[in-house]
């Protein structure tokens, strides 16, 4: 993995996942240079000047595309607000819970990201989910082949720590609208704007949830109800196939990383044995999963796990992973696999140092993951219409 801040890997993640979803080097650079010293300072310490200079950046780009904009260049200005908001969102998900600036943050984040829609994606808009007595945001990625019928449809979903602004900036939606899918990015609880704005936080039983965007997918004319898939990275690697176990609505699943036994990490991530995704680690944690004991929720989090669970996914699985994962054992991987009896047609996908992609999600080369599950999912539903 490119390594700009040596020994943060912390900071490494977020500069690679810039880079890999859009993100242009020199901008990059210029925004990091003068924080190298900060970053010396530990992951938690330095996350102030990651903001502030994270935050020029994007000023300097929206400065940009508002006089784009009032020329009359909306392609460019729709660009030029997709990296901005891509930055920002990193920068985001360095802050604290207890952060004063995270949540105005993330409120820039979100009014950026409908402007890139406005100009540059229209076919990408904000759609609400109904869900218990509330709702979920997400993002609605209409393939062009749903103009011709209706279409399947993928719902993406996130980890402990991104949101469908991330989800948006992968570009993964529109590998799968080139293939004839559409996309349902999804801030399920525990994260995103659920979280954030709204405070609903995680459960084990995703299934609920899941079920929830099913019901809501099967209420367009545009979409396939027989062919719905859900896709999952990072913990969604956990919550994905939990969903696809006990919501038979799915046709197929992926865990993009094989968060097998999240649980079990905890007590590495304890014992400071492999790495972590986001500074301030255990507050994200805590806040994600709705609870303000790391003691009694250590106990709880084992039960985030799935042992005796993908023994009842009924339905074609790929696991993806990275060889050199430093969040997840590449253990795990070969354990959901393994224990998926039950799936008609299971896949195995482990991405080597040599090709790339072998770090946690593939973040080290996104694309390359990226297009090679929207590769399967196509071939998947194409043999299900066979």
């Amino acid at each position: 993995m490119f390594e700009y801040f040596p020994g943060n890997y912390v900071w490494n993640l977020g500069v690679v996942a810039a880079l890999n979803s859009g993100g242009l080097i020199d901008e990059v650079d210029r925004a990091c240079r003068p924080i190298r010293d900060a970053a010396t300072r530990g992951e938690d310490a330095g996350t102030p000047e990651f903001l502030r200079a994270w935050t020029a950046l994007t000023d300097q780009l929206v400065a940009q595309a508002e006089e784009a904009e009032k020329s009359g260049h909306s392609r460019t200005a729709g660009q030029l607000y997709a990296r901005a908001t891509n930055y920002l969102c990193q920068a985001e998900r360095m802050l604290s819970n207890s952060d004063p600036d995270r949540i105005p943050t993330y409120r820039r984040v979100l009014e950026l990201q409908q402007k890139t829609f406005d100009l540059k994606d229209s076919r990408v808009s904000r759609v609400a989910i109904p869900y218990l007595d509330t709702t979920l945001p997400a993002y609605f990625s209409q393939a062009p082949a749903a103009d011709d019928g209706p279409a399947p449809v993928i719902v993406l979903v996130n980890g402990l720590d991104s949101t469908k602004e991330h989800m948006y900036s992968s570009g993964h939606w529109a590998e799968l609208a080139a293939r004839g899918i559409s996309c349902l990015m999804l801030d399920q609880p525990g994260t995103g704007e659920a979280l954030r704005l709204q405070g609903i936080t995680a459960r084990i039983d995703a299934e609920v949830w899941a079920g929830a965007a099913v019901d809501w997918l099967e209420t367009l004319n545009d979409v396939d109800r027989t062919r719905i898939g859900i896709v999952g990275w990072s913990l969604g690697g956990y919550y994905a196939p939990r969903a696809a176990a006990f919501e038979k609505r799915f046709a197929l699943v992926v865990a993009w990383g094989a968060n097998h036994n999240w649980g079990a990490v905890q007590r590495r991530r304890i014992e400071r044995e492999g790495e972590r995704p986001v500074p301030h680690y255990w507050e994200h944690v805590l806040w994600v999963w709705g609870h303000d004991d790391l003691e009694t929720f250590i106990p709880f989090a084992d039960g985030v796990h799935l042992d005796g669970v993908v023994e009842q996914i009924t339905v074609p699985f790929l696991i993806a992973h990275g060889a050199n994962d430093r969040q997840i054992p590449v253990e795990y991987a070969h354990r959901s696999y393994d224990q998926a009896i039950h799936a008609p047609k299971r896949d195995l996908r482990i991405f080597t140092p040599d090709e790339g992609a072998t770090e946690h999600i593939g973040l080290d080369h996104l694309a390359h993951v990226s297009t090679f599950v929207a590769d399967w999912i196509a071939d998947t539903f194409a043999v299900a219409t066979t």
